[in-house]
């Protein structure tokens, strides 16, 4: 692990991060919980917020998929979505929804120049709540070309940081 130069906990803890929070939306799964943990970690996300019946730390079954990443990634719960989507908007976030939608922005056409964003990911089945959806600035798209249309949360996270953060480099 000394070779690939990564970082201590404490030294990830005070590294400089992306303007980027992410709010889970009444997840269920613990795995999925760890997994968004473990990936936000790698893209040095500012915070994690977990909403509703999501799962949070501490619990082996996150533990197990986050591999440490819980101690080193922000993260706060909230009773209700709602209240983290406005605390992010109070902290100068915009807000964006994942979600298939209506005039959603296909995620390759996203211009990202660093400012403060919050990206909300829905529950596996139902997807981010309507309720949600309103108070959002609007909602990202990722383009599907399969026959299912739908990827699994911890992997849509994935797939949406890297898009945000692969040209920029400090």
């Amino acid at each position: 692990m000394e070779e690939l130069g990564r970082l201590s906990t404490e030294e990830m803890q005070n590294t400089e991060k992306h303007a980027l929070v992410v709010i889970l939306d009444d997840v269920r799964s613990m795995h999925n919980v760890g997994s968004v943990f473990r990936t936000c970690d790698a893209f040095a996300v500012a915070a994690v917020y977990l909403c509703g019946y999501t799962p949070a730390p501490p619990h082996r079954d996150i533990h197990k998929t986050a591999l440490g990443a819980t101690e080193t990634v922000a993260w706060k719960h909230f009773q209700q979505t709602a209240e983290a989507v406005q605390t992010a908007r109070e902290a100068g976030y915009k807000i964006y929804a994942v979600e298939q939608a209506h005039n959603s922005i296909s995620l390759e056409q996203v211009q990202w120049n660093g400012d403060k964003i919050a990206l909300v990911f829905g529950n596996e089945v139902s997807g981010v709540s309507d309720g949600i959806l309103q108070m959002a600035d609007g909602c990202i798209e990722i383009p599907q070309w399969g026959s299912k249309h739908s990827l699994n949360i911890s992997v849509s996270v994935g797939v949406v940081l890297w898009e945000m953060v692969r040209d920029r480099r400090y």
